[in-house]
């Protein structure tokens, strides 16, 4: 396998591993990248989600262009393709609890892709960004293409895509595409997953649930959203909270 998943007590990292492709993604890392999210998810202890390299330097290129050449004539291989990488995007987008991207190097098509699915983008100074559809005569579906619309606005995405550029770390944080630029992004990542995983999870994930809701397409507060906002107060999240804000303490979540 080419993807590994390593638990540090709240924070878990999801590591690609596949240096002499310039971790590349198969169908076969496609296919087992929402496993491995959704073992993270699994796991209590865990509170963040970091998606890193294994290798510093790297992030990752894209899908394996080589298989899609290999299989651009099998209709089953391309539903499967599509598939995978379509459910690899939602884990990440939908995992439950915040999932932050740490990108060393070069971050593009597919493995952009990847980056935008996360809640939280922290690149290096020699990080570039890419969406190369144009460049290869294929296209991003709707749901891969919304997650850049939503992240960078229209105009944006259409010359992120139109173009095919590949844009430096500044140009990302000028466009929103990314988030933060840190001389290590991992370190940086794991410092803001440690912050992150101090705070009421309870608040966290109700913020990250509400706001995929948004982004989906809800405008107004329905029963499930006023039932979040009501039934927090009644949770040992916000008892705690309280005791520790009354008693000048920090609060033990």
């Amino acid at each position: 396998m080419t993807l590994r998943l390593e638990l540090d007590g709240a924070i878990a990292r999801l590591l690609i591993d596949r240096p002499t492709r310039r971790n590349a993604m198969t169908q076969a890392m496609w296919e087992s990248l929402p496993l491995l999210v959704g073992q993270a998810m699994a796991d209590d202890q865990v509170r963040v989600l970091i998606l890193a390299s294994a290798t510093p330097g790297l992030f990752c290129a894209g899908a394996d262009i080589g298989e899609f050449a290999d299989h651009s004539g099998e209709e089953s291989w391309r539903i499967a393709n599509q598939a995978a990488i379509r459910a690899s995007q939602y884990s990440l987008a939908h995992a439950p609890k915040p999932v932050i991207a740490a990108i060393d190097g070069d971050c593009v098509g597919g493995g952009c892709g990847l980056a935008i699915a996360c809640d939280l983008r922290i690149a290096s100074p020699t990080a570039r960004l890419g969406i190369t559809p144009a460049k290869l005569g294929i296209v991003y579906s709707l749901f891969d293409t919304k997650l850049l619309v939503d992240l960078v606005g229209p105009a944006r995405a259409k010359r992120i895509l139109f173009t095919g550029a590949l844009h430096n770390a500044d140009d990302a944080l000028a466009i929103g595409l990314i988030d933060e630029i840190a001389a290590d992004p991992l370190v940086a990542a794991t410092a803001l997953a440690h912050t992150i995983a101090t705070n009421a999870q309870h608040s966290v994930r109700a913020s990250k649930a509400i706001i995929r809701r948004i982004l989906d397409g809800q405008a107004d507060d329905d029963d499930t959203t006023l039932a979040m906002f009501r039934d927090a107060f009644t949770l040992p999240d916000f008892a705690e909270g309280v005791a520790a804000f009354q008693a000048k303490r920090r609060p033990d979540f």
